[in-house]
């Protein structure tokens, strides 16, 4: 995909009120996101701290790294597919989806996230036991973001 065309997406999804646009053209594959102050979390410290870290070295990033160190994953993590909002339970009053210690089975629905008001369905994409849950319910996810742990 040539600069011209990529340059006229980017300006598309920037206009537009749409936050995601993936267009597979050929072998290639182009993902643009847009993300606004509304939809990014506060203090999210999983995987944004490595990267600020090799990208920019700073003084006040070691804190950050220092936090992110302890919460390494022990297990399988069922990471967000998209960015939205993360819900345990299919509507405010009902029980959530599972809880850690429930074993699941491959396809049993975690969680739901909202996506530009259409609620997207998250299955479990191993078995084992519910080992930890990394999201509150409400908050907002990032892309690839662990969400579970399957041990």
């Amino acid at each position: 995909m040539d600069l011209r065309k990529l340059k006229t997406l980017i300006d598309l999804v920037a206009e537009s009120g749409i936050a995601e646009l993936e267009i597979t053209e050929g072998e290639g594959k182009v993902r643009i996101v847009k993300f606004s102050q509304a939809v990014q979390p506060v203090a999210y410290h999983q995987a944004v701290a490595p990267v600020a870290m090799a990208a920019a070295p700073a003084a006040g990033a070691a804190p950050v790294a220092a936090e992110a160190a302890p919460a390494a994953i022990q297990g399988h993590a069922v990471k967000a597919p998209m960015v939205g909002t993360f819900y345990r339970a299919p509507n405010p009053g009902a029980s959530p989806f599972v809880q850690v210690g429930q074993t699941v089975k491959e396809g049993d629905p975690l969680c739901i996230i909202e996506a530009m008001k259409l609620l997207n369905e998250i299955e479990a994409d191993k078995s084992g036991v519910i080992k930890e849950i990394l999201v509150e319910n409400g908050e907002p996810v990032e892309y690839g973001q662990p969400l579970f742990v399957i041990g």
